[in-house]
């Protein structure tokens, strides 16, 4: 039979074009594919001989075969798969169109990856992204060898094969490549191609690697005696032995297995091992140290896919790094990998978690359009984050272990409260704080619950910058007084956690530096409160008329037992600590802290001794300048010791110098020769009457 040449379907020509003249950087791709096509070959004759086993009596091995041949500049790629009949031939490379072909033109002139080519049904044309000619020799079961080739110019041959030693079953792709892709030859670029995509396949992929091994063999020239060995006695046996062989270096070929990590996720979790986890984890992280925790699953029903979910021991310190690709979750599709970076599989507060994700429901090679829009995707996603969960509850069980991953990934669990409302009361449980009953080891919200006297209401929080500067903050006074627990926030990340948790277990988390707060008190202590506020109106009113529109208003304190008074914000604005962290924004947009920034609100405490002896002052004489000036003191006093940031630290400072000053009963004009008048607050008055000479 002679040889037939046929045309390619239009649509098919019109890919090989766009395949062979456009730049594509990632060509690698032929390769998985190639190597998909055959693994799908090899299900087929797999299946077919679970009904007649007699189909495998042609090549009972199934395996899948590279061989590079450097010399002919040729790459191999064998299967013994069911093969193709001359009608297959003809029929599915190259005159009737997938229906994927124009949908993948498509796709691809309008910015696609050419790495999704395989979704289309048309991944074998890939080929023609290393090679200039391709052909296919194969056998089927049912029919002759041929030989299919073409150098993509529109036309294609089919010959019965009668030069190419017989098959047996299968068919083998023979590239002969391009000049500039003869890297694809190279033995060390095939393994790291097929370690990355292919190493899951379920048939051995084997590699023929030469190897050059020294062999002994007879030498026929009998080597003159050397003048030395008259000297040395040596052993005759040996001698003899030197002088019959020597050594030759010969060109081995043999079969190298490069896919022998069989899919662990495949088997059952009670067979394997530890160790196997642990050496799967390294593999898959290249991370050093063991994993903390691992979770292997299956999910069964609607839709099927196995998973195996890993917790690192430390966090990477790139994990909030903005420009960094995820590359933590590989997704694949019947054991083909298809990509490591797939955003929709798992929310990036959970971007710490290792693993992988084999679907038996997507379409093999889904392109990442078609993943945002994929349902099965959405399914996967919703039980990843649930076992996710369940995995933290298993580490939450054991102290030491949490305390580990709380230190390393407590900040992931803190934005997952800020982004993912679904499971935010879940994730509230996690959390853990500083109190002020537990300062040496944090808290979990459930025991602060347990703790709670039956009086108390709701979870009460501050935030600040440091423990330091939150553990004797005045604003704790009357609650320790109370005995109430106050949760301490110290990381920048708490307070966008706290404001969207909002409560935990029909609780509210009430923030005690803003206003508005209301502590549960008896009929009496309102009375006196009451009668408080009323005595000490004059007096409010003389400080808010001093102090301008610095603060909002100024009104008797519930919340200070020792303080003067404290600087509270409006319930719903920054708190002090935050305005403090978005000042800190170096990218900050300047016109939000205009309307962000809160009112303040000065809080008297009318217990103490300075606020009453102010009130006495204010009764005597309103305009007293030495009431203005105090005032001042005390309200740059109570921005410090409330979390704010001193506008003018140079007129507060000089505040303190004077009063040092007049402590010391030093003159004044020695200390500061030329002092500027202070426009913002007149200088301290110092008559002898003056509260402050008193010193």
């Amino acid at each position: 039979m002679a040889t037939e040449s046929f045309g390619f379907q239009a649509e098919i020509s019109q890919l090989l074009d766009l395949i062979i003249n456009t730049f594509y950087s990632n060509k690698e791709i032929f390769l998985r594919e190639l190597i998909s096509n055959g693994s799908d070959a090899l299900d087929k004759i797999r299946y077919a001989s679970l009904t007649d086993p007699s189909q495998l009596e042609s090549e009972p091995e199934l395996y899948i075969r590279i061989t590079p041949d450097k010399a002919n500049k040729v790459l191999s790629i064998r299967d013994t798969g069911v093969g193709m009949t001359k009608a297959d031939l003809v029929n599915n490379l190259g005159t009737i169109a997938k229906s994927g072909t124009k949908a993948f033109m498509e796709a691809l002139t309008s910015g696609a990856d050419i790495s999704m080519i395989g979704q289309f049904g048309v991944g074998f044309y890939s080929a023609y992204l290393v090679a200039e000619r391709v052909q296919v020799i194969t056998k089927h079961n049912d029919d002759e060898q041929y030989i299919w080739e073409s150098a993509a110019g529109g036309t294609f041959t089919i010959t019965p094969d009668t030069v190419n030693p017989p098959l047996g079953r299968g068919s083998e792709m023979r590239l002969y490549l391009k000049e500039d892709q003869l890297e694809y030859l190279e033995e060390k670029k095939i393994k790291e191609i097929v370690k990355k995509h292919s190493e899951f396949i379920s048939y051995p992929i084997q590699l023929v690697v030469t190897k050059e091994v020294e062999k002994e063999v007879e030498d026929d020239e009998v080597e003159e005696d050397k003048p030395e060995s008259k000297i040395e006695e040596v052993d005759d046996e040996e001698t003899e032995k030197k002088k019959k062989t020597k050594k030759v270096k010969e060109v081995e070929t043999e079969n190298e297995e490069l896919n022998k990590t069989k899919p662990l996720w495949t088997r059952n979790p009670q067979e394997i091992t530890p160790e196997e986890y642990s050496s799967f984890y390294k593999s898959l992280s290249n991370d050093w140290e063991d994993h903390l925790a691992v979770k292997h699953f299956s999910v069964e029903g609607q839709l099927e896919f196995k998973a195996i979910l890993y917790i690192p021991k430390r966090a990477p310190f790139d994990l909030f790094e903005t420009k960094k690709k995820r590359n933590n979750i590989k997704l694949y599709v019947r054991r083909v990998f298809i990509m490591d970076d797939c955003e929709d599989l798992i929310p990036e507060y959970l971007n710490f978690v290792r693993g992988i994700v084999d679907s038996e429901d997507l379409p093999l090679n889904i392109s990442r359009e078609t993943l945002q829009q994929n349902k099965i995707l959405k399914v996967i996603r919703k039980n990843i984050i649930k076992k996710c969960l369940d995995l933290f509850t298993e580490i939450a069980e054991d102290k030491e272990n949490f305390n580990k991953f709380y230190e390393a990934f407590g900040k992931n669990l803190k934005l997952g409260i800020h982004e993912d409302a679904q499971n935010r009361s879940k994730l509230a449980e996690f959390l853990r704080f500083h109190s002020t009953k537990s300062t040496d080891e944090m808290t979990s919200l459930n025991d602060y619950i347990t703790r709670m006297p039956e009086v108390q209401k709701s979870i009460y929080y501050l935030t600040g910058e440091s423990l330091a500067s939150v553990r004797d903050s005045p604003f704790l006074e009357v609650l320790k007084k109370k005995g109430f627990e106050t949760l301490l926030l110290i990381d920048p990340i708490d307070e966008y956690a706290i404001t969207q948790l909002k409560e935990f277990d029909g609780k509210k988390l009430v923030c005690v530096s803003k206003e508005g707060l209301e502590l549960e008190e008896t009929e009496e202590e309102k009375k006196e409160r009451e009668e408080e506020t009323a005595a000490f109106e004059d007096l409010c009113k003389t400080i808010k008329d001093a102090l301008g529109d610095k603060v909002e208003k100024v009104v008797i304190s519930n919340r200070i037992a020792d303080s003067p008074c404290v600087l509270v914000t409006g319930q719903f604005g920054w708190s002090s600590n935050m305005e403090r962290i978005m000042k800190a924004q170096a990218l900050r947009d300047s016109s939000m802290s205009s309307y962000m920034a809160s009112k303040k609100t000065l809080e008297l405490n009318p217990h103490n001794a300075i606020i009453k002896e102010l009130k006495k002052k204010v009764a005597e004489d309103k305009a007293d300048k030495s009431v203005r000036d105090l005032t001042y003191l005390l309200f740059e006093t109570a921005l410090l010791t409330s979390g704010f940031v001193l506008d003018e630290p140079t007129n507060f400072a000089k505040r303190i110098y004077r009063m040092i000053s007049l402590g010391l009963d030093v003159d004044e004009d020695e200390v500061v020769p030329e002092a500027a008048a202070d426009e913002a607050a007149p200088a301290l008055e110092t008559p002898a009457a003056s509260a402050m000479e008193e010193m």
